[in-house]
C-alpha cells in the first residue's frame, strides 16, 4: 500500500511541478513585458518559445528526479529541497541561455530569464513545502503510515521508539519488537530472534529496524538473511550509535569498510567551492555596501579615543592555523585585551560599547573572509590561549577547527555569544559542522540580520 501510494504521489508531484514551471514562464513574460514595459509580448504566441520551454521543463524535472527530490522523504530538511530546486532551475536557465546564444537568438530578454528562474523556483519550492506539510499533518493523525518492526530491546531500540513517538509527523508505526526477553516500554513483543521468519509471515512490515546490542551481534547475519528472503528493507542502528556523527563517510579498502567518524559535508570539494564562492562574493559585496558605515565607525573610534582605529588579535582558524583577526578598536589601548568582555567592562570606551552592542566592531572581519582566513558563517574563532585550555577540558573542541571560523554562527544566532557556556557553544558548533548546508547558512544569515547583530552587552 505504501509503495502504491508513493508511486501515485510521485506522479502527482512530477506532473504538478511540470505544470508550475510551464505556467511560471507565462507569468514571467506577463511581469516582464505587461507590467514592467506596459506592452504585450509576441513571445506568448511564439510556438518556438513554447517548444523551448517544454524542453527546459523536461530537463529541470529530470534534474529534480536525479537529485532524489521525488524519493520518499519522511525525514527531510527544507534547506536541501530549497537548494535542489533553485540550483536545478539555475542550471536550466544557464542551459537555456547557452542554447539561445548558440542559436544566434539576440532579441531575448535576460531580465525575463532572471524573473523566470526566481518565479519557477519559488512556486515549486512553495508547492513542495505545502505537500510535505499536508503529509506531515495526515501522518501525525495515523494516515499513510510506514509499518516497522524492531529487532532488539536495548537502549538503542528504546531510543528509536522514543524518537518516533516524539515525531508522529514522520509517519512510522511500530508494530512491535523481536528479542530474547520482554522489555517494558517497547510495546508488543512479537517473539524471539530465531522465530523472525515466522514473525514476518504473520506480521508483514515495510521495514525492519535492527538495533542489536554488542553481545547480540551473532544474530546479525541471520536477521539480515531473513529480511532479504522476505524482501523487506533493513535499517541498522549500529551499537556504536552514540559515537556516530550525522554525516559519516564509508570508504572501502579491499573488503574492509572504513567509517570516517569526522566527515563533514564541506569535505566535498564541490560544496567547499560553493561555500568559498559565497564567502568571496558576499564579503566583497558587504565591504562595498557597508563602507559608509565603516567610515563612520572609523571616524568615531579615532575621535573618541587615542590610538589605532583597527585592533588586531591572533586567533586560531581552520586546521589550527593562527591568523590576525581584525576589529574596530572598542577598548582603551592601555589595558589587557586577552580576556572576555563583560557588561560593565571598564576597558571599553563609550563609543566602543556602542559599536560592540550593534556588532559594528566586527565589520573589518569581512577582509578576513575575503582573503580566506574566515568565513561569513562558522564557529567563532578563539584565542590560542583558550584553545589550548578548552581542548583539554571540552571533548570534541578541536573538531571546530575543521572548518573556517565565521563572523557569525549557529551558536551565536541561538544566543550563545560573549560570556556564555563554552560547552553549549561547542555543541552548537559541532552540530553546524556535521549538518552544514546552503539552506542552513541562509537561515543563519536571516537570523543574524533579524536579531543576531544586537548582543546582550549593556551600553
Amino acid at each position: 500500500m505504501i509503495k502504491r501510494n508513493q508511486s501515485f504521489l510521485n506522479f502527482i508531484n512530477i506532473f504538478l511541478d511540470a505544470i508550475l514551471i510551464f505556467v511560471s514562464y507565462y507569468l514571467s513574460v506577463f511581469v516582464r513585458f505587461r507590467i514592467m514595459d506596459g506592452k504585450e509580448s509576441l513571445e506568448l504566441r511564439d510556438g518556438k518559445w513554447i517548444f523551448v520551454i517544454l524542453i527546459y521543463d523536461l530537463i529541470v524535472i529530470l534534474t529534480y528526479y536525479i537529485s532524489h527530490l521525488y524519493h520518499s522523504q519522511r525525514i527531510h530538511t527544507y534547506g536541501k529541497v530549497f537548494f535542489t530546486i533553485y540550483v536545478s532551475n539555475g542550471l536550466g536557465v544557464l542551459l537555456l541561455s547557452t542554447y539561445l546564444y548558440l542559436d544566434h537568438v539576440t532579441n531575448y530578454s535576460r531580465i525575463l530569464l532572471a524573473i523566470f528562474w526566481v518565479t519557477a523556483s519559488t512556486v515549486v519550492f512553495v508547492k513542495h513545502v505545502a505537500v510535505h506539510s499536508i503529509l506531515h499533518y495526515y501522518r501525525s493523525r495515523g494516515y499513510n503510515l510506514k509499518h516497522v518492526a524492531i529487532v532488539g530491546n536495548g537502549h538503542l531500540a528504546m531510543q528509536y521508539v522514543q524518537d518516533i513517538n516524539a515525531n508522529p509527523q514522520f509517519g512510522f508505526a511500530i508494530d512491535g519488537y523481536v528479542s530474547a526477553v520482554d522489555k517494558e516500554g517497547l510495546g508488543k513483543r512479537l517473539g524471539r530472534y530465531e522465530e523472525l521468519e515466522q514473525i514476518l509471515d504473520r506480521h508483514p512490515v515495510d521495514e525492519l529496524i535492527v538495533a542489536l546490542e554488542p553481545h547480540e551481534t551473532q544474530f546479525m547475519k541471520f536477521v539480515i538473511d531473513v529480511a532479504d528472503k522476505q524482501g523487506i528493507r533493513v535499517n541498522l542502528i549500529p551499537f556504536y550509535n552514540d559515537y556516530y556523527p550525522t554525516h559519516a563517510e564509508i570508504e572501502s579498502v579491499g573488503n574492509t569498510k572504513l567509517i570516517n567518524l569526522r566527515a563533514t559535508p564541506l569535505d566535498n570539494v564541490g560544496w567547499a567551492i560553493v561555500k568559498r564562492g559565497a564567502d568571496v562574493i558576499g564579503s566583497l559585496a558587504l565591504l562595498i555596501l557597508t563602507s559608509p558605515i565603516m567610515l563612520f565607525v572609523a571616524i568615531g573610534v579615532k575621535v573618541t579615543s587615542p590610538g589605532p582605529i583597527l585592533f588586531k588579535q591572533e586567533r586560531v582558524g581552520k586546521n589550527k592555523k593562527t591568523f590576525q583577526m581584525l576589529k574596530f578598536r572598542s577598548m582603551r589601548i592601555d589595558v589587557d585585551h586577552s580576556g572576555w568582555t563583560t557588561d560593565k567592562d571598564e576597558r571599553k570606551t563609550k563609543f566602543g560599547s556602542f559599536i560592540r552592542k550593534c556588532s559594528l566592531d566586527e565589520l573589518p572581519q569581512l577582509w578576513n573572509v575575503l582573503v580566506g582566513e574566515m568565513s561569513l558563517i562558522g564557529p567563532r574563532p578563539e584565542l590560542p590561549l583558550y584553545v589550548s585550555q578548552f581542548k583539554e577540558d571540552i571533548p570534541l573542541y578541536l573538531v571546530r577547527q575543521q572548518v573556517r571560523p565565521g563572523m557569525t554562527g549557529w551558536a551565536q544566532v541561538n544566543g550563545l555569544r560573549g560570556d556564555t557556556s563554552i560547552e553549549e557553544r561547542v555543541k552548537y558548533d559541532i552540530w553546524y559542522i556535521e549538518n552544514w548546508s546552503i539552506g542552513l547558512d541562509i537561515k543563519i544569515v536571516i537570523k543574524t540580520i533579524f536579531g543576531g547583530m544586537i548582543n546582550n552587552e549593556k551600553l
